[in-house]
């Protein structure tokens, strides 16, 4: 088996975050729980693209969110495509910010984060949907293991009715929710039409082993 090499533990706002590099992948962890790797990346990406086509080509320009840097698979897909209007990035860990920066994962994401199109920003994205007076015309998050298995317990808000009011008051009108998850969420599927989206439905990768990867859509009402 490959052996996990420790390249970085920090005591970060919200716990404890350790990338890790196993054979030629990078990993993440936060409070114990494993998070991401770098061995895959199609689900990442089809969370991108699935709210782009949602969002189809008539809309010039659109602005998108990205809840959530990870390992850069989300924003370095997304900056490769020259529809996207504006780009914007929110991370929480310091950390996670570094090892894009100036760390080990700057290669997968240095050129994104030179883009002019994107605009990263260090805060708690459930804070800032909550907040902020800026809309967006994509919500294309990734923060958890899914709405079923949250990194930490004030992840939950993001999932609840609240939590999908603010996404939806930070969408234009037509704009998409797209929230990745590691397993199908029947129960988040029902949330999100509770919630008043449109046109939800989920789209799944399939994996190794296990249930499939999924990226969960919803429309904001036009």
């Amino acid at each position: 088996m490959d052996t996990a090499v420790t390249l970085d533990r920090r005591e970060g706002p919200y716990g404890e975050v350790v990338l890790r590099r196993r054979a030629d992948r990078y990993e993440i962890i936060a409070n114990g729980c494993f998070l991401m790797d770098t061995s895959d990346g199609r689900s990442e990406r089809l969370l991108v693209d699935a709210a782009l086509a949602e969002l189809g080509a008539d809309r010039a320009g659109p602005a998108v969110l990205i809840g959530g840097l990870g390992v850069g698979f989300s924003l370095a897909h997304a900056a490769a495509e020259p529809h996207w209007g504006r780009i914007t990035v929110v991370e929480r860990e310091p950390a996670i910010v570094d090892w894009h920066r100036t760390g080990p994962l700057a290669g997968l994401s240095r050129t994104a984060l030179a883009d002019p199109r994107v605009h990263l920003l260090v805060t708690d994205l459930v804070a800032h949907l909550h907040t902020a007076p800026d809309r967006y015309d994509a919500l294309c998050l990734d923060i958890d293991n899914g709405p079923d298995w949250t990194v930490t317990e004030d992840n939950d808000g993001l999932y609840s009715p609240a939590g999908l009011a603010a996404c939806r008051a930070r969408l234009t009108p037509g704009g998409v929710l797209a929230v990745w998850s590691a397993q199908p969420s029947a129960a988040f599927e029902e949330a999100m039409r509770n919630a008043g989206f449109q046109g939800v439905r989920t789209e799944e990768v399939a994996v190794a082993r296990g249930v499939p990867d999924a990226v969960h859509l919803g429309r904001n009402p036009a």
